[in-house]
């Protein structure tokens, strides 16, 4: 398996995870989780919108997330997300699992 392969298989089963995380610290638009997700990762997660729109509709259809159109007087109209309650109890399942799954797979690796 070539390294990219191995990598994109590694990260799509975190997207959820990564989106639910990124919009515990406020409402954001398509941009601002891009932006969010490449500082808090120190820059090693790099994604495009077409990898986040399709996160951000299925964790709104599944009601983790609710979506709101905004913008200001003669300004761009986004749409921001917010966790809801659903959302933020999936987030700390999800972190939990991570956490116990990542340690194991540390330990096993030897580190």
């Amino acid at each position: 398996m070539k390294r990219n392969e191995f990598a994109r298989n590694l990260a799509s089963g975190t997207f959820d995870l990564i989106v639910l995380d990124v919009l515990r610290d406020g409402p954001s638009y398509g941009y601002g989780i891009i932006k969010r997700i490449l500082d808090q990762s120190g820059q090693a997660i790099r994604w495009r919108e077409g990898t986040l729109y399709p996160v951000l509709h299925r964790l709104e259809q599944r009601g983790f997330l609710a979506g709101s159109w905004q913008g200001t007087p003669g300004g761009r109209q986004r749409r921001y997300y917010r966790l809801t309650a659903t959302g933020q109890r999936c987030w700390r399942e999800q972190r939990d699992q991570w956490r116990a799954f990542s340690l194991g797979v540390n330990l096993l690796l030897g580190h």
